[in-house]
């Protein structure tokens, strides 16, 4: 089967988040993660939430009536210096679960301050980059 189209990237995702809980995101995405935040046009700006990008990373959490945090499903976010980050993740109180089932790659799993599950991973080096 073929297709007339092809997928290239993620432009973004979005994660849910409680009304009024922007400045925890921010302290977690800008605060922890080093993420800029982004100025959201204004048709959506009032519904609340905001977005943030960091490298080719764009995420975007918007306000839901009946929150609850994402326990299973979440963000696979690709990263370079995965022990850096899970000491930064760790030094400022979010709990990082080390996981070593995915082929060719290391990862942990840790959480946002909203308890919203996010996984993190690096490629591990192929046999010639060793």
């Amino acid at each position: 089967m073929s297709a007339d189209f092809t997928f290239e990237r993620i432009d973004h995702f979005q994660l849910d988040i409680p009304a009024g809980a922007e400045d925890e995101c921010r302290a977690f995405w800008s605060g922890v993660l080093g993420m800029t935040e982004l100025r959201k046009p204004p048709v959506l700006a009032a519904r609340g939430g905001c977005w943030f990008r960091g490298g080719g990373v764009e995420v975007h959490l918007g306000v839901t009536p009946d929150f609850r945090p994402a326990r299973k499903g979440h963000p696979g976010i690709l990263v370079r210096s995965l022990d850096a980050l899970a000491e930064r993740l760790t030094a400022h109180g979010h709990e990082v679960t080390w996981d070593g089932n995915h082929p060719g790659h290391r990862r942990f799993y840790s959480a946002d301050r909203l308890g919203n599950r996010l996984e993190f991973l690096e490629p591990l080096p192929t046999p010639t980059e060793a």
